[in-house]
């Protein structure tokens, strides 16, 4: 099951970001949210996706917008089929993303 932000549907317009984070161990989570920064906030407080849970702190390392959840969820399932050195690749190149 792919992360949530607690949202229950896709209502209320609000924007969908795909999002990366570095975990303690230094692997990368990619995740989605309506609000990355309160979904951080979660996963740091130990309340996100168990993978984070024994990885703690986590520091956001990339966002990108996405015009639904569909969208959101689609672009999270391509990020993670990357290897890990393609994924690190896409934190240095992409453009107008935050890292």
């Amino acid at each position: 099951m792919p992360p949530s932000d607690g949202a229950a549907d896709d209502r209320s317009g609000a924007g969908w970001f795909v999002y990366m984070l570095r975990c303690a161990d230094q692997s990368l989570y990619t995740g989605i949210a309506r609000d990355v920064a309160s979904r951080v906030a979660r996963h740091n407080a130990g309340k996100g996706a168990a993978y984070t849970r024994s990885r703690l702190p986590v520091c956001l390392v990339h966002t990108e917008p996405a015009p639904d959840r569909s969208a959101a969820l689609r672009r999270e399932a391509a990020i993670k089929r990357l290897p890990a050195g393609r994924k690190r690749a896409l934190l240095i190149t992409e453009p107008g993303t935050r890292r």
